[in-house]
């Protein structure tokens, strides 16, 4: 798919990332289990239940891969990561791959040598402020204390913005979202933020939501997306081409309801490959030929995960906008099954 990779700041000072020892796929194999980090709690993206059961448009990505590679797509250990341990966990080894709305920057690829698999949500920072505020746009911000997440791309972009429109603010550092949320509605600060999609997660889970505006500036782009450890390029390919295939099957027409069906074959060559009743794809991944169909079967095609977790039909309300396939003016695209 198409991937739009910017410089941003080093967010884990300090942090000493090696090469990858390859075996990642040995090492998941043989644990019987696959150690996805995964953010703290964000509605929506990844966040647990009452009874611990994660769920959201991040982890489906965690579980499809487990499907692909384990047979079963609740073979997964989830391990939550702030913005300032996420990278930590990944170069040491904690987690086998970071599905935590990260953004893909020069320093985070080539510095701390992580490999970003693709995109799998075009995004942009924002803003959130109370209606009571009485501000419509980020430019009235001047002098305002903001909340925002250490450890993050927020940090320069926000810095950056405010110099930018020569204004001044007061930063109030926060660890997590939870945090975030906490400080904000307790009134610590004027405004909160983050990726816009982060925002709008937030604010679907306030009591109110209808007294907190998402103001319209976008001020970042954020090409958000699965991160592994640099050097184990069979396993950066089982998860690259693992996220390409839910993107693909959506747009092939392959969906969840018709997955069985069109698995006995079709008129399309690329579906056939995809879900392997032609070729000889998975061994070339390491794996066998029903990897695809299983990543699909485990939540079903892109479109489906995003509906199900962050459309427009749930409390988080996002439009696919620059999330939609290709050929509906999108950004979502994968290289050919061939």
């Amino acid at each position: 798919m198409k991937k739009s990779v910017f410089f941003g700041t080093l967010t884990a000072a300090g942090l000493v990332a090696g090469f990858a020892a390859a075996g990642t796929l040995d090492d998941v194999k043989a644990r019987g289990e696959l150690n996805c980090g995964v953010n703290t709690g964000l509605v929506g993206f990844a966040a647990p239940d009452a009874n611990g059961n994660w769920s959201g448009f991040d982890v489906a990505i965690c579980k499809a891969v487990a499907a692909a590679v384990l047979g079963d797509p609740n073979k997964v250990k989830y391990v939550p990561t702030s913005g300032q341990t996420r990278f930590t966990a990944l170069a040491s080894g904690e987690v086998d791959v970071l599905a935590r709305n990260s953004t893909w920057t020069f320093l985070r690829d080539n510095d701390l040598k992580l490999d970003f698999v693709g995109v799998n949500y075009y995004d942009g920072q924002g803003f959130m402020v109370p209606k009571a505020l009485g501000v419509s746009s980020a430019k009235e911000l001047d002098g305002a204390t903001i909340c925002i997440q250490t450890g993050t791309t927020t940090e320069l972009n926000l810095a950056d913005f405010f110099k930018a429109n020569n204004m001044t603010y007061q930063p109030i550092a926060i660890d997590s979202n939870a945090e975030g949320e906490q400080q904000y509605l307790a009134g610590a600060c004027d405004a909160y933020t983050t990726d816009a999609s982060g925002l709008a997660a937030t604010r679907a889970a306030f009591a109110s939501p209808g007294d907190h505006i998402i103001l319209p500036e976008i001020i970042s782009k954020e090409p958000l997306g699965p991160a592994v450890r640099h050097g184990d390029n069979q396993w950066g390919d089982i998860v690259r081409w693992t996220l390409n295939a839910l993107i693909a099957a959506e747009e092939y027409g392959v969906t969840s309801a018709n997955l069985e069906e069109l698995s006995k074959g079709s008129a399309n060559p690329e579906i056939d490959r995809l879900l392997g009743t032609a070729g000889d794809l998975g061994p070339m991944l390491g794996l066998d030929n029903l990897w695809a169909k299983r990543a699909i079967a485990a939540g079903g095609n892109y479109g489906e995960i995003f509906a199900a977790t962050i459309g427009e039909s749930t409390p988080i309300a996002l439009a696919r906008g620059l999330n939609a396939q290709w050929t509906q003016g999108g950004l979502l695209y994968t290289p050919p099954f061939r």
